[in-house]
């Protein structure tokens, strides 16, 4: 088996991120195709083993956060990651644009609602980190459309600096009461991410995939890649970690994740179900009852 070292994607507070430095791709950790569906299976299983324990044990639950620029791979490699997984076991939420009611409410809101209950997985994709980055980018969001107080959003750096705060001590929080948080930002060069584009239009069948608003965010690639760096490394911790993981190729991309989570859960304090011999005698008593109803 190739290196699967996930630690050299890992940022937990201790550096700052510098994306132009970070790799986009990486050696292949499959040797074919049947080799990497082989491995995507095997962490499948161990996702599920994992995850059943967690349920068992229930003092603990996982939160797992999918940023990406457009076209990076985060729906195909949430379906792929926990393709096997018991789906009660695993609640995956899509964020799109904040409705009104969610825009009446503080920008955390619509993600507390969302959370995990113990012993499940929670998967994000997209979250509330794009009050940092979109808005970031596009300013007049805060500015115009979400009718925030103007002493609020006349100091827009002191608003994102607030903001990486609240989600510091929402991730600190989370992790306190049992549920640590996992962030992954699937890094893809701009060129992939054209070619991933331009497939998606000559496709007929992937044509539901292609945004017209696609294209216009391109030419805001510099201001995303600043965005990004700035908010993975003022929220990067220890307790909640961000991994950059390379996604110019798709099956690397979903192995590196999968590890990524097996490995967390390894970490969580989950003690196995054991067998209670008092219980399992009396349990026997019951077996001829409900052969007889």
């Amino acid at each position: 088996m190739k290196d699967f070292d996930t630690d050299r994607f890992r940022y937990d507070g201790d550096k700052s991120v510098k994306l132009k430095k970070a790799p986009t791709k990486v050696d292949d950790l499959y040797e074919d195709d049947d080799h990497y569906e082989a491995l995507l299976r095997q962490q499948a299983a161990e996702i599920d083993k994992w995850q059943e324990r967690m349920y068992a044990h229930n003092r603990y639950g996982l939160l797992t956060v999918f940023q990406a620029l457009d076209a990076a791979g985060k729906d195909g490699t949430i379906q792929h990651v926990f393709t096997g997984t018991n789906p009660a076991g695993v609640q995956v939420y899509s964020f799109k644009r904040p409705t009104d009611q969610e825009i009446d409410h503080d920008f955390l809101w619509r993600s507390w609602r969302e959370l995990p209950e113990r012993g499940n997985i929670g998967v994000f994709n997209r979250s509330y980190y794009e009050e940092v980055l979109v808005t970031k980018v596009h300013p007049e969001i805060l500015t115009k459309s979400q009718r925030l107080p103007e002493k609020i959003t006349d100091d827009l750096d002191k608003l994102f600096k607030h903001r990486y705060e609240a989600i510091r001590n929402m991730e600190t929080y989370l992790f306190r009461n049992g549920f640590p948080t996992i962030k992954f930002y699937l890094h893809v060069s701009k060129q992939e991410q054209a070619d991933r584009l331009i497939a998606r239009i000559e496709d007929a069948e992937k044509n539901w995939k292609f945004q017209e608003g696609d294209v216009t965010e391109r030419d805001f690639w510099d201001d995303y890649q600043e965005a990004y760096e700035t908010c993975i490394t003022e929220t990067a911790s220890s307790k909640a970690p961000w991994y950059v993981i390379p996604a110019d190729d798709k099956k690397n991309m979903r192995l590196l994740v999968g590890r990524v989570i097996i490995d967390e859960l390894k970490k969580l304090p989950i003690a196995e179900p054991e067998p209670d011999d008092k219980r399992f005698k009396a349990l026997q008593k019951l077996i001829p009852v409900i052969r007889a109803q």
